[in-house]
């Protein structure tokens, strides 16, 4: 049993991990800082045997990871998700040191799902990954020796972690907003960005066969700014109201070209 709840609702998910070991790594990493929920997106191998042994004494972790088919169904119910990315992007994202990681982690926790979510050991998250992301952490490694093992990253931000909870214990206050609504669920949010993209095509604003950049960005604020729960859903309210404009303005169009033509048919 976890010493806080805040340390339930902290997990840290693995996509697409190769080596077997390292989500052995990671369990003992994880336990070490008083976290225990793992969850694991299409691991190459496992179970294995290497985890078993890598994890020590930090068993328990595995038996109760989570193995899921894709990172939308790892993070699907958090509030706040947070990418690890070793480098920069085209376009910028709101990016986190591990101690400010350690601190927003912390303090969510307090009221939503978090979820902590680190790449494949040889090339991270992808672009479309990181965009699922409110924030990205950076660990402001060696530039001349900067690859960590993902393990040892794990270690790192879950050590931030259990340092606020210390700080917060000793009576030094943790930051963060008190809201009126509960956050938006991830899985609420990606529900609201495929209604918007659909509406913005609708008006040809849009062309999703090549969206360029301007969902990236459009992702990008929206994250920025945390929406709650009513918000998501006085937004979707306008969608569809825009979408019914949409769909009964194509009908009085097509009704008048019916008129027209049978005008025409009756000269």
């Amino acid at each position: 049993m976890a010493e806080h709840d805040n340390f339930n609702r902290i997990r840290i998910v693995m996509v697409n991990t190769t080596h077997p070991g390292n989500i052995g790594g990671a369990a003992r990493a994880m336990k070490n800082m008083g976290l225990g929920k793992l969850y694991l997106v299409d691991p190459k191998q496992y179970p294995a045997e290497k985890a078993v042994w890598r994890a020590a004494s930090a068993t328990d972790v595995l038996d109760d990871a989570v193995v899921v088919g894709s990172l939308d169904e790892a993070i699907a119910d958090c509030t706040l998700v947070v990418g690890t990315s070793a480098r920069e992007r085209r376009i910028p994202w709101p990016l986190l040191t591990p101690r400010e990681c350690g601190d927003k982690a912390w303090a969510e926790a307090g009221k939503g799902e978090v979820a902590i979510v680190f790449g494949r050991e040889d090339r991270g998250l992808t672009n479309e990954e990181l965009q699922k992301c409110h924030y990205h952490v950076h660990i402001p490694s060696n530039p001349d020796y900067s690859s960590l093992n993902i393990a040892a990253a794990i270690q790192v931000l879950c050590y931030e972690i259990r340092m606020t909870h210390l700080a917060e214990k000793e009576g030094k206050p943790i930051h963060f907003d008190d809201w009126d609504v509960p956050p938006a669920k991830q899985q609420d949010m990606e529900y609201y960005y495929a209604h918007l993209e659909e509406t913005l095509a609708k008006l040809d604003f849009l062309d999703l066969s090549n969206p360029r950049q301007t969902v990236t960005r459009i992702r990008r604020m929206f994250n920025r700014i945390r929406m709650d729960e009513m918000e998501i859903s006085i937004l979707r309210g306008m969608l569809t109201s825009i979408q019914n404009q949409i769909y009964h303005s194509g009908n009085k169009i097509d009704a008048l070209n019916d008129e027209i033509a049978k005008l025409k048919g009756e000269k």
